[in-house]
């Protein structure tokens, strides 16, 4: 059997890929530590680091080992929650967002939710995509409405981190002018349309996307702005500091000076969807929030159960 606390041990050795740095943030001597990574070969009967004078590195048994700590340690995290949360009082439910999500699928959900759940306290956490993930897997998060771009979802279904995956909506990507641009009285536009101009990005993790899209299109991408805000990146558009590529979701309510053109495809896009901790998708509220997001964008739930 496995003990817990070498595991413990074992996971920070690999995290910080030295017995000394990984004493340090133990808060035990190197010597200790050496102690429980060779206790722990021991019962296993097999290494998982390898010892040098540059550090270690992690034996192929070790990366099997790691990922397996990684889920007992958020299981474990996750158990310690719920125990402090059964002794408060009323059930609680955390919530991680990006931004444009919780600003116009959130709340639709939250009030259908509300209706059902009224015991329930909230909490939402403003994070983005990587992050709520890790939130979610440490337990810090119950769930998390977030996105990925071009490519196959953030969570696998062979996935080992514990998480499930449920998709919402695609939402696809427009271009926003000046409202005095040459191409805004346009009803779409092409990427080949918009060779030549400035552009003011609103979110850094897209920018590769962009540049494939501007490729196929045969230019190159003329920054005037890396920004990580879709609204700070459509306040400079309007002043006429260049175009931007932003998410249906994510276009401004305040439309005053500016022009929103739908993409013909090819067009790039962000799916959004919902990343579940497997432990916790039969937790009643918990499928009632997932429930009240996909009728919020008209989806059936696909949580599985």
């Amino acid at each position: 059997m496995i003990d817990v606390q070498r595991l413990r041990v074992f996971r920070e050795v690999a995290r910080h890929g030295s017995f000394n740095r990984a004493a340090a943030a133990l808060r035990l001597t190197p010597s200790a530590v050496s102690q429980q990574i060779s206790a722990l070969e021991r019962s296993l009967g097999t290494s998982v680091v390898c010892r040098s004078t540059r550090g270690v590195e992690i034996t192929e048994a070790g990366r099997v080992l790691v990922d397996t700590a990684d889920t007992i340690a958020a299981e474990l995290d996750c158990a310690a929650r719920e125990i402090a949360r059964l002794s408060t009082v009323g059930p609680r439910l955390t919530v991680a967002t990006f931004a444009s999500g919780g600003q116009r699928l959130l709340p639709g959900a939250l009030i259908r939710f509300r209706a059902t759940h009224p015991e329930v306290s909230l909490t939402v956490l403003e994070s983005e995509p990587d992050e709520s993930l890790l939130q979610v897997r440490s337990g810090a998060a119950d769930l998390a409405l977030t996105y990925h771009f071009e490519g196959p979802p953030p969570v696998r279904p062979d996935d080992r981190s514990g998480l499930t995956w449920i998709p919402l909506l695609e939402d696809p990507m427009w271009i926003v002018l000046p409202a005095g641009h040459r191409l805004a009285g346009r009803e779409s536009l092409t990427m080949t349309d918009l060779a030549g101009e400035r552009w003011v990005q609103g979110c850094l993790s897209a920018t590769d996307m962009l540049d494939h899209y501007a490729a196929l299109a045969g230019f190159e991408v003329d920054v005037a702005c890396r920004g990580t805000d879709y609204v700070f990146a459509q306040s400079l558009v309007r002043v006429g500091v260049g175009i931007s590529l932003v998410p249906h979701t994510a276009l401004t309510a305040d439309a005053d000076g500016l022009a929103m053109v739908p993409l013909e495809a090819p067009r790039p896009a962000r799916h959004i969807g919902v990343a579940v901790a497997r432990r916790r998708s039969q937790d009643p509220p918990t499928r009632a929030l997932v429930d009240a997001l996909s009728q919020e964008v008209g989806v059936p739930s696909r949580i599985s159960g």
